[in-house]
């Protein structure tokens, strides 16, 4: 644990997490614009959680040696890993309806007035598909279901991470 507190205290852990974000990121431009797979709302506030995660990744990165920096970074990574997996199993529900009147995701993006996103960076941040269409699949998986893992993954290393805050400082 004393391995992974000191870690947490790098820069070099807080770069990591932002690399794996900026990497997920670039992934769903190349699908949306390289491969040119419409995103949908759901999508969009998928993207939305893993920005979430990279802000977080900024925030630590500043200064991870301070414990306010360190706990806003780990605080802002759990929000946005939370979030993240709430609407991608979301979004698998809208892919795999159990029952045939299953409710369906909105057709236009909602963001706050203070913060229309999708006005600000159309290209990143606005919806055109469809929430219950399976575009893309790998290894038998939708890419919603591959964010379910990813965030469920980020909870995981998270509650790590956070572990280690307790029992790592201690001195022996």
């Amino acid at each position: 644990m004393q391995f992974l507190y000191n870690f947490s205290k790098s820069r070099l852990s807080w770069g990591l997490l932002l690399a794996f974000i900026v990497f997920f990121e670039a992934c769903a431009m190349f699908f949306q614009h390289g491969m040119k797979l419409e995103p949908c709302v759901m999508c969009v506030y998928e993207r939305v959680a893993m920005t979430g995660i990279g802000i977080a990744a900024i925030i630590g990165l500043i200064a991870p040696q301070n414990a306010l920096f360190r706990w806003l970074g780990l605080a802002g990574w759990g929000f946005g890993a939370y979030q993240g997996l709430i609407l991608s199993t979301e979004h698998v529900a809208y892919q795999f309806p159990t029952n045939p009147w299953s409710a369906t995701c909105a057709l236009n993006v909602n963001f706050p007035a203070w913060a229309p996103l999708n006005e600000w960076a159309p290209w990143f941040f606005e919806a055109t598909g469809d929430c219950g269409k399976i575009v893309w699949q790998f290894l038998g998986l939708s890419m919603p279901q591959w964010l379910e893992i990813i965030f469920a993954a980020n909870l995981v290393a998270l509650a790590i991470i956070v572990i280690a805050q307790f029992f790592g400082a201690r001195k022996k």
